[in-house]
């Protein structure tokens, strides 16, 4: 038993097999560990699992009821004239929507969303500091005052000098953790492992000279702080925005708090023996898991190396993630992961996993640095150009190679691959899209894996990418900054040829260019003249500059998509224009339609269409609505561009003029 207890690899399997005695002995023991040793042996996920196991086995224990808190170091007990309680709990953004239906009044209702901060629960009321404790009485730690600073709604102060009321949680801000706290050592002369556990042994001891003397720094912040209104009928679109708005603040949390804004009517619905019905927390856990990081791959993008974390298998929402993208250094930087740190993976609802932090796996745990300084690819130097990592070598193949591939992608040729290209490059000696546009058939025939009629088809679909709009050419020369959108706006005013000969200050005079993007256009062009000869040359190109004779007639009506869809964006916008639609890429006042894959989803854009009063659909009736929409779309199906946005990409030229 002792074993079970004990263990450091707990997993959701064993903790289904466990007994009621057995459930019930590793809460106690994991309690004990969390709230009075101040030293947790599993993560909060793991833990709430256990709760959740013991809920199902035994739903009246009274384990379920009890109000735990830290052990702090007290001067006397302190009675609450309203209790502090503890909240119920939700694990999914459903089980959040069932509490609120019992609830609210009608769809109208307000709620507030709040962060759940993971520190300790205090008041401060007439002079006197204390804890929550059980929620009837609380320790006394007026004595901690001099290291409290206050963050309320009516400013920031030390708590002391704050004359009126405030219900709050004492915690350390994720940004004074990491700047002050790298030098800041416990009793035992060691570093604190996360703003958690500093807290808690901050307040457990008696004597707080020593972290006077080091300029520790703890925060009370008033629950009514940051606080988002939202109602119910608003409450699942708007969720995923809530979350991310309420995740990006500087402080440790463990998840969010929904209440019932009608402070009246929540009082009026009562308490159960351990929380208010008017409010609930949303953990995290739900859709977080801790796992192993057991290295980090380099992979090439257009402009950098993108970082790509490969951890201990872990299941969460029934998927299991072996693989998560670091994004870039930058990222890696912030959150100062390192091979063999616990990693705290992500992934809410079809969202892509994601790592939101990384600490090291234990006392003496060997921690790897996960950052290269040597190109994988070539053996060159690598540059920190922050955000990214990057490889400056010119004739580097991998970063060739992610170039070429995101202008055959531009160009439209979409079924050409990077497997391929590599191919081409390695076999035919391609460097540049009019290689490519110059290939016959039995060139590609000597590429592996092609055959008479699947080398005709490639063949074919690259001859067809000569016809092409101006602004594919324009985004396919991966310009930093000008991907398809923007290389659409651009041309709708000026042809490639008038590009050419405008300064850097009139190109920034362009809506959505500005100086930087000016410059790296200009550059490119010049540098690129003979190149983007040679490639018009063989291309039949369509001018999108709008003619200023025939713009005098009504606008066609624009439509907008939004949303993960069945097809590529492109197919739809196809369709639309068909149909007599001009597909655009933002929302703003003057849009038609917006179509959305889900209109259940908090998209940005579907809350801004419907507070701009702008029509919404859902893909399935847009669809319905269209007359013989099926064969206008397998006819327009693949002509235009992918809608990637492409910002950061590298001018091409640069690499293949030589």
């Amino acid at each position: 038993m002792d074993e079970l207890l004990k263990y450091h690899d707990l997993t959701e399997e064993r903790i289904d097999s466990l007994s009621l005695e057995e459930t019930v002995s590793a809460v106690e023991y994991h309690n004990r560990k969390y709230w009075v040793d101040s030293e947790p042996e599993i993560s909060d996920e793991l833990y709430d699992l256990l709760v959740r196991h013991l809920e199902k086995l035994a739903p009246d224990h009274p384990l379920l009821s009890q109000v735990n808190a830290p052990v702090v170091a007290g001067s006397g007990k302190v009675v609450h004239t309203d209790p502090m309680l503890s909240l119920d709990k939700a694990y999914s953004q459903e089980e959040v929507i069932s509490w609120a239906e019992k609830f609210v009044r009608s769809p109208e209702e307000k709620l507030l969303v709040q962060p759940k901060y993971d520190g300790i629960s205090a008041i401060w009321k007439d002079g006197v500091l204390a804890t929550r404790g059980d929620g009837l009485e609380g320790e006394n730690i007026t004595d901690k005052l001099p290291l409290l600073e206050l963050e309320h709604p009516e400013g920031v102060m030390p708590l002391a000098r704050f004359g009126k009321g405030a219900r709050g949680e004492i915690v350390i801000r994720t940004d004074d953790f990491k700047t002050l706290y790298g030098r800041i050592r416990n009793k035992n002369g060691r570093i604190y492992k996360n703003p958690r556990n500093a807290v808690a042994g901050i307040m457990g001891l008696k004597d707080i000279s020593l972290m006077l003397l080091q300029h520790a720094k703890l925060t009370f912040v008033d629950y009514s702080l940051h606080s988002a209104t939202c109602l119910f009928r608003e409450l699942r679109e708007r969720w995923d925005a809530l979350v991310e708005k309420i995740e990006s603040l500087p402080y440790p949390m463990d998840g969010i708090v929904i209440k019932l804004a009608d402070s009246v009517y929540s009082r009026s619905l009562g308490n159960t023996a351990h929380h208010p019905r008017g409010q609930i927390a949303f953990k995290f856990s739900g859709v977080r898991k801790e796992t192993l990081l057991k290295d980090v791959q380099w992979s090439f993008g257009k402009s950098a190396l993108t970082p790509v974390a490969v951890i201990e298998p872990v299941e969460i929402g029934g998927t299991t993630i072996k693989n998560v993208s670091l994004h870039n250094l930058q990222n890696i930087l912030d959150r100062d992961i390192h091979i063999g740190d616990i990693v705290t993976v992500e992934r809410a609802g079809d969202v892509i996993p994601y790592i939101l932090s990384s600490r090291p796996a234990g006392e003496g745990a060997e921690r790897k640095e996960c950052v290269i300084s040597t190109c994988p690819s070539c053996g060159s130097t690598l540059v920190r150009d922050l955000p990214e990592l990057r490889c400056t070598n010119p004739d580097c193949p991998e970063t060739r190679l992610a170039l070429l591939c995101a202008s055959v992608k531009n160009i439209g040729i979409e079924h050409l691959g990077e497997p391929n290209i590599r191919r081409m490059m390695q076999v035919l000696s391609v460097r540049t899209l009019s290689d490519i546009f110059a290939l016959k058939v039995e060139d590609i025939l000597k590429l592996e894996g092609f055959a008479e009629k699947s080398a005709k088809n490639l063949y074919d679909e690259i001859q067809s990418a000569r016809n092409v709009p101006d602004w594919q050419i324009l985004a396919s020369l991966n310009i930093r900054g000008i991907g398809p959108n923007i290389a659409r706006g651009i041309l709708e005013k000026h042809t490639l040829e008038e590009l050419e000969s405008l300064s850097v200050e009139e190109l920034a005079s362009i809506d959505q260019i500005g100086p930087e993007r000016a410059s790296a256009i200009a550059e490119t062009l010049a540098e690129g003249k003979e190149f983007l000869a040679s490639l018009l040359s063989v291309l039949h190109v369509k001018v999108s500059k709008k003619d200023p004779l025939k713009a005098s007639g009504p606008d066609k009506p624009t439509i907008c998509f939004t949303g993960k869809m069945p097809e590529k964006r492109s197919y739809y916008e196809a369709l639309a224009a068909g149909n007599g639609y001009e597909a655009v890429d933002s929302v703003t006042s003057s849009l038609s339609l917006l179509v959305a894959a889900d209109l259940s989803s908090a998209s940005g854009k579907i809350q801004k269409a419907e507070k701009a009063g702008i029509k919404v659909m859902e893909l399935s009736s847009w669809l319905a609505s269209l007359e013989n929409a099926s064969g206008e779309a397998s006819q327009e199906k693949g002509k235009d561009a992918p809608p990637a946005d492409g910002s950061d990409e590298l001018p091409l030229f640069r690499e293949t003029l030589s």
